[in-house]
């Protein structure tokens, strides 16, 4: 029997470090895949025009959002 708890203490750490992992590098992430795919797509032609291709980005889509104009209020030092 304690063997079966420790695989299932083993398998629930699995996954939620896996969820940690999705949940904190989820814009990295998700860039790289949208690449996979449009890499791996057989209809993508990168010949071909972006308004052409539905499974390319907007070129204006910015790789990293601008910090300077962010609306938070800036940290107090201590």
């Amino acid at each position: 029997m304690g063997a079966v708890v420790t695989a299932v203490i083993a398998i629930a750490a699995v996954v939620l470090g896996w969820i940690t992992i999705e949940m904190a590098c989820k814009p990295c992430l998700e860039t790289g895949r949208r690449a996979m795919d449009r890499a791996l797509d057989p209809n993508y032609d990168p010949d071909d025009s972006p308004a052409a291709n539905s499974t390319a980005p907007p070129t204006s889509e910015p790789l990293l959002a601008d910090l300077s104009a962010s609306t938070a209020a800036p940290a107090k030092a201590i």
